[in-house]
C-alpha cells in the first residue's frame, strides 16, 4: 500500500487542464436562439432525441444541454418523450438496421412543420461504422435531414450552434 502511495506522490498529476466553455458566448447564442424560437414556435421548441445506434458519446453531450450550466430550457427549448409533441428530431449515431423502422415511424409521427438534426459524425456520414449489414449509415439514408452537426462527439456549444442554424433556415 505504501509503495502505491509513494508512486502516486512521485508521479503527481498527469491530467489535462479542464476546458471551460465560453459562458458569454453561450449566453449570446442562447439569446439569439430564444429570439428565433419565440418567432417561429411561439415561445417553446420541443425536441425529440433518438439514439439510432450510437456509442453513447453524443448522448452524453446532448444530456449536458439540460444540466445546470447549459440549461437549454431557459432559452425555450425542451426535450420531450413523444414525437407527437415534438417540433424537431435530433438523431445521434449511425442508423442501425434494427432502428431503421422505428426512426421512420418517429419521423412520420411528428406534426408539420418539423426539422431533423443529425448530430455527430456517425449521424452525418456513418462515421467509423459506415454502411454494413448491421448499419444503414448516415441518417439521411433513412429520413431527410435539414442540419448536420459534425464532431465526435459535438460539444454542447456546437449543438446549440446547430440548433441555431436549423432555426435560421427558411421553411414554409
Amino acid at each position: 500500500m505504501f509503495r502505491i502511495l509513494n508512486q502516486i506522490v512521485r508521479t503527481g498529476l498527469r491530467t489535462e487542464p479542464v476546458a471551460r466553455p465560453d459562458a458569454a458566448g453561450l449566453e449570446r447564442l442562447g439569446i439569439e436562439l430564444r429570439r428565433r424560437v419565440d418567432a417561429r414556435f411561439g415561445h417553446s421548441l420541443a425536441i425529440r432525441q433518438v439514439d439510432a445506434g450510437s456509442c453513447g458519446g453524443c448522448e452524453i453531450e446532448v444530456h449536458a444541454l439540460a444540466n445546470a450550466y447549459y440549461d437549454l430550457e431557459r432559452f425555450g427549448i425542451r426535450f420531450c418523450a413523444s414525437p407527437r409533441h415534438a417540433d424537431a428530431l435530433l438523431v445521434t449515431g449511425p442508423v442501425s438496421r434494427h432502428m431503421e423502422q422505428a426512426l421512420r415511424r418517429t419521423w412520420r409521427a411528428m406534426p408539420a412543420p418539423k426539422f431533423v438534426i443529425a448530430a455527430g459524425d456517425c449521424a452525418c456520414d456513418g462515421g467509423e461504422f459506415g454502411e454494413s449489414y448491421a448499419s444503414c449509415g448516415a441518417v439521411e439514408r433513412v429520413i431527410p435531414v435539414d442540419v448536420r452537426i459534425p464532431g465526435c462527439p459535438p460539444t454542447p456549444l456546437q449543438l446549440v450552434e446547430g440548433l441555431l442554424a436549423a432555426l435560421a433556415q427558411d421553411r414554409d
